[in-house]
Parts: C-alpha cells; structure tokens; sequence
C-alpha cells in the first residue's frame, strides 16, 4: 500500500520540455513510474522523450487518463502552471519549483481550496513523492531505499534522502518531501493522516526543522489522532536567531520556532525524537525489530 501516488498512478510533467523536466523524467521512467506526457504549450503536437507534449493539463488528462502532474517551470509561471492544473482537476500537482514567491503560493493554493480542494498540491520546493517499488513523482531518488511499511513526511530534500537510505533495510511504503516554504499546500498533518489511515504503514518518521508552528501543530493532532508510533528529527538546534537558514520559512524569531521547543512538543506526546538523523533512523530501526 501507499499514500497518493501508487504503481497506477500516470503522471504528467509541466515543462517537460525544459533542462530539469527532461532529466528527471528520464529518472522518473527509468524508475518504472508510468509518465504519460508533458505539457508545453509552444511545443504542443511534439514528442519529446518518446512522450507526447500537449498544449494544456486538461488537454494532457482527457489523452492520457493521467492523475497526477508534477511542476518544472520557472518561478515566474509557477502560479499559472499550478492553477492550471487546478482547473483540470487532476487529483495530485506536485510543486518542485525552488523560489516561487510566497505571494503566488498562497494565491494558488488558496484557488485550491476554492476550487473544493479535488487537487492536492505538494511543495512547492520540494523534492516530492516517492512510493518505492511502485512509482516516483519528482526528483527522490528511486534507487536507495527498498518498499516497507515505513511512512515518511519531511520538511528537508535532502534529510529525506538521507532516512530513506540509513533505514533502507526496513523499506518504505511512501516518502513525502512537503517543501520548506512558508506556504506549502500539503502539511505534516496532512500526511500524518493519510499515514495513520493506511494499513501499507506500520510507522512513521516525521522530519522538521526550526521556524513557524508546524511541528507543534503537529504533535498536537498525534496525540488526538495518531496511534502509530512516530519518529521525529528536527533539523536546526545550531540555528543563530534572526537568520533564514536554507529554507525560507526555516528562521526564528526570539523563542518562536526554535528546535528545542519542537522537540519538547513532540515529546510531551510520547514521539521519540532523535538528536542527529542518524539517531533517528536507529530509534525507528528499534521500533520496527519489535513489531
């Protein structure tokens, strides 16, 4: 089993066309993920990587059945791109845009919500989704880790790389890499719950890191909610106050959003949460030995 993005799912690539979407849609059907096709509307009527490139999304889903689309265009028409997408009703718009203004998030993913919110938006800046074994959708790479019933949800491209691979022997049933912005479309929460709900997931990991609220809203809804056991790390303890660090939401302000008191948070809940990556990837290999 998986969240999202299962071996049915059909992807199609927003910028396709472009230096990322082509390198990793190579990866991607390299991968074994089923992509369908691409949208560009200058190229439309072309093939390109042996798929077809169609004018628009709509265009692309009524061809090709696809359900989900993954977003590689500049920042600049990222809020178009998404908002496409949107008016397509495709169910899943996965975002890796670095950069996109926190304005034009906030503008697309509240035309989601308008909308009745039938399009799940993941990112943007993020790495994506990643059922092993089944399909990938984004940039993850499909090679270092094996299927399991691990869930995984992170704020962090690379902390998720680096949990899927040091817990590679247990495997994972889905990764989520939800974007570092300040604006994001799908939440820890949101993952939390569709982890929590899925008989494929016996655990689950949960990466943060220093700045906003997430994390304590986080343990919040795991203590009401959540009966799988929950590991966590929360990147940022050497963080000096008042600097932006790597991501743009990633910044605190006086006692607002330090890791300590994330930490602290998750804990009053009874998630274990690990002081390094690697301390996390060994609590959650505990867990899983005694199952």
């Amino acid at each position: 089993m998986a969240i999202w993005l299962t071996e049915n799912s059909k992807i199609i690539v927003q910028g396709m066309t472009g230096g990322e979407g082509t390198k990793h849609t190579r990866r991607m059907l390299a991968s074994g993920a089923k992509v369908v096709g691409g949208v560009n509307a200058r190229k439309a009527g072309t093939t390109h990587e042996g798929l077809p490139v169609f004018a628009t999304v709509a265009e692309a889903v009524e061809a090709t059945g696809a359900d989900v689309s993954v977003v590689f265009v500049p920042p600049a028409f990222t809020k178009d791109a998404v908002k496409e997408a949107i008016d397509a009703a495709i169910p899943l718009c996965v975002v890796i845009t670095e950069g996109v203004p926190v304005h034009d998030s906030t503008e697309f993913w509240a035309y989601a919500t308008a909308k009745g919110n039938v399009t799940r938006i993941i990112g943007p800046n993020c790495p994506g989704i990643a059922s092993p074994g089944a399909s990938n959708a984004g940039i993850i790479p499909a090679d270092i880790t094996t299927a399991g019933r691990i869930g995984l949800v992170s704020k962090s491209g690379t902390l998720t790389y680096q949990l899927m691979y040091e817990l590679r022997d247990f495997g994972f049933s889905t990764a989520v890499g939800i974007g570092g912005d300040p604006v994001i479309g799908t939440t820890h929460i949101d993952a939390l719950a569709a982890f929590q709900d899925d008989p494929g997931t016996d655990a689950i990991v949960m990466i943060g890191e220093i700045g906003g609220d997430a994390e304590e809203r986080a343990a919040a809804y795991i203590e009401q909610h959540v009966t799988k056991p929950v590991v966590a790390y929360v990147a940022g303890f050497t963080a000096p106050e008042g600097k932006t660090m790597g991501h743009a939401g990633a910044i605190v302000s006086g006692s607002a959003g330090t890791a300590q008191a994330k930490k602290e948070a998750l804990e009053k809940v009874g998630v274990r949460v690990g002081k390094t990556p690697s301390e996390t990837a060994r609590l959650m290999r505990e867990i899983m030995k005694s199952r």
